[in-house]
């Protein structure tokens, strides 16, 4: 294994005099990332491209436009040729050499007394890559580590507290994450980012269950799964978790499974934070409404079929819906209600026959589907011992399912054997 003589480390220039000699696209480049980092610069070359004219247009840096002297070295930190000229690249490199300024030849990356490495910024991270003098290697590395910081597979949680705040705030932040209906594959790339970066997770008892297995032994993990009829950390108790630890100047991740704004009290989270000084962020994720109907083939609207959904959890809010096939109708957290549902839909003159489907653990190994009508379905559920988590639909859309009998659309209904993961039950 080859060692190479370079020693990584990262320059603080601000407000430091730099020298670029060159004035086509690769110094262009290199003067914008100098500026970024605070420099001062100056670009000396007979010939500017137009990025480099407007850069000095508009005051953010200095342009020399001559051919480059040994004096221009002088006094400067840095200095990064890039002419396109060996004999000029060369020279330059000498004179800096020569007054111990560290030099990037643009001509010759194997006699440059320094390197540029391929750099990425994703959240305060800095990434830098360099590859034995092989920049597209380097870029193709970098731009790999930044996806995978981004995406949340590489961990980009901060291990101390900065001491670099203007506003010696140590308060922290709340991210409110929709975790999707359990699958770790469903929830958003932005929510995973954030999973990665938090110090403290307060799950829910549904949502990517998995993704917690993967958090570093010293994130807190605080448990606040509720079940149907039996809330043990009560929701009040849950918004004052989420601002105690932020105000401890902690990342917090409120991990929901689902949506947090849909039938997952996020909004009443969100605004109990912002009462507080405490910053919060909501990440949608993919409401179980529609993504476990989804599971199981079952569209929510379908064209000749439905144009329309409703979204409930109790027989209560029923009577509000339109009472018709063709209307979807999802209940969520209904399966201990699934008698009086049933029967407030056909009080409402929903008739008997109309398909009803009910997916248990959508999207997990032991996903089940169960499709009847709305007059078997109560007695079908209770045989197979139907249990939460699952989403019911009632609807002409459950006849799309491919776990709906062959004849469906009469009377004629089959059984049929699982199907790999997936168990489907039907009624006779």
């Amino acid at each position: 294994m080859a060692i190479q003589d370079i020693y990584p480390t990262a320059l603080r220039l601000l407000g430091r005099p730099v020298l670029v000699v060159g004035g086509g696209p690769v110094a262009a480049r290199r003067a914008k990332g100098l500026l970024n980092a605070g420099a001062r610069v100056t670009v000396v070359a007979p010939v500017a491209s137009a990025a480099l004219r407007e850069l000095s247009d508009a005051g953010l840096l200095t342009w020399e436009p001559r051919t480059y002297q040994s004096s221009d070295v002088d006094g400067v930190w840095f200095v990064q040729t890039a002419t396109g000229l060996a004999e000029v690249d060369t020279r330059v490199a000498a004179d800096a050499e020569a007054q111990r300024i560290w030099c990037v030849n643009a001509s010759d990356h194997e006699s440059s007394a320094a390197w540029t490495p391929a750099v990425a910024v994703v959240d305060d991270v800095q990434i830098a890559v360099n590859a034995g003098g092989d920049p597209r290697r380097a870029m193709a590395l970098r731009d790999a580590v930044a996806t995978a910081l981004d995406t949340g597979d590489l961990p980009l949680r901060r291990r101390r507290v900065s001491t670099g705040s203007t506003t010696g705030s140590t308060t922290g932040s709340v991210a409110l994450v929709g975790g999707g209906p359990g699958d770790t594959g469903l929830i958003t790339v932005r929510g995973r980012r954030l999973l990665g970066q938090a110090d403290v997770v307060v799950a829910d008892r549904l949502g990517p269950r998995e993704l917690l297995k993967e958090l570093a032994p010293d994130v807190q993990v605080i448990e606040v799964g509720k079940t149907p009829g039996h809330h043990p950390v009560p929701q009040h108790q849950i918004n004052r978790i989420l601002v105690e630890k932020a105000l401890e100047g902690n990342r917090v991740v409120r991990l929901k499974g689902g949506d947090p704004y849909v039938l997952g009290r996020g909004g009443e989270e969100a605004e109990y934070c912002r009462q507080n000084g405490v910053e919060v962020e909501v990440v949608a994720g993919v409401t179980s409404a529609i993504s476990v109907p989804a599971a199981a083939g079952i569209p929510v609207t379908h064209r000749g079929l439905a144009k329309g959904f409703s979204v409930v959890t109790g027989h209560e809010e029923l009577s509000e819906v339109p009472a018709r096939a063709d209307h979807t109708v999802v209940l969520l957290m209904g399966v201990g209600q699934l008698r009086e549902s049933a029967a407030a839909l056909a009080a409402a003159g929903l008739p008997q026959g109309t398909p009803v489907g009910i997916v248990e653990n959508g999207y997990l190994p032991d996903q089940r589907v169960t499709i009847g009508t709305l007059g078997s379905i109560v007695d079908q559920a209770e045989a197979v011992g139907v249990a939460n988590p699952a989403v019911i639909v009632i609807g002409d859309v459950v006849r799309v399912s491919p776990f709906a009998p062959p004849h469906f659309k009469t009377t004629d209904y089959s059984t049929t054997t699982p199907n790999k993961s997936q168990t489907r039950v039907s009624t006779p």
